[in-house]
C-alpha cells in the first residue's frame, strides 16, 4: 500500500510540473535523480529521487545548475557582442529575426537542437526556434 500512496503522489508531483519550464531539464534532472536514489535505497530511493530530480531539473532550466556557470563563462569568453533591445530581457520575451546574432549550443551542453543563444543588453540568454527568450542565464 505504502508503495502504491508513494507512486501515486509522485505522479501527482510530476504532473503539476509547469510545463513552460521544459521538459529538458526535467527529463535529465529525473534520469539522475532516480539514478542516484535507486542506488541510495533501492527501487523506492529510484521513484522518490527520479521525482526530486525532476523538480530540481525544471528549477535549474534548459540548462540545469550545473551548466549555467560553465556556459555563461563560455560566452563571455567568445566576446559575442550585445544587442541593445529596448524590451524587457526575460523569459517570453521575443527578440527580433534580424539585427540579432543567434548561435548554436555546443554540444556539451546537452541542449536540444532548435535551441540558440545570443547575447542581449550584456546578458547571455537561450532562445527557441521563434526568437524568444526561454532562458536568460544569469
Amino acid at each position: 500500500m505504502t508503495n502504491k500512496l508513494l507512486l501515486a503522489a509522485t505522479t501527482a508531483a510530476l504532473l503539476a510540473l509547469p510545463m513552460a519550464a521544459q521538459a529538458q531539464g526535467t527529463v535529465r534532472g529525473a534520469q539522475r535523480g532516480a539514478e542516484e536514489g535507486a542506488a541510495a535505497a533501492g527501487p523506492v530511493g529510484g521513484i522518490v529521487g527520479g521525482a526530486v530530480g525532476a523538480a530540481t531539473g525544471t528549477v535549474g532550466g534548459i540548462l540545469g545548475v550545473d551548466d549555467r556557470p560553465r556556459f555563461r563563462s563560455y560566452v563571455t569568453g567568445r566576446h559575442v557582442k550585445s544587442y541593445d533591445y529596448d524590451g524587457r530581457v526575460a523569459v517570453g520575451s521575443t527578440l527580433p529575426a534580424s539585427g540579432v546574432t543567434y548561435y548554436d549550443v555546443p554540444d556539451e551542453y546537452h541542449v536540444k537542437p532548435g535551441y540558440r543563444y545570443t547575447v542581449v543588453n550584456k546578458q547571455p540568454v537561450l532562445v527557441d526556434g521563434s526568437h524568444r527568450i526561454v532562458e536568460v542565464i544569469e
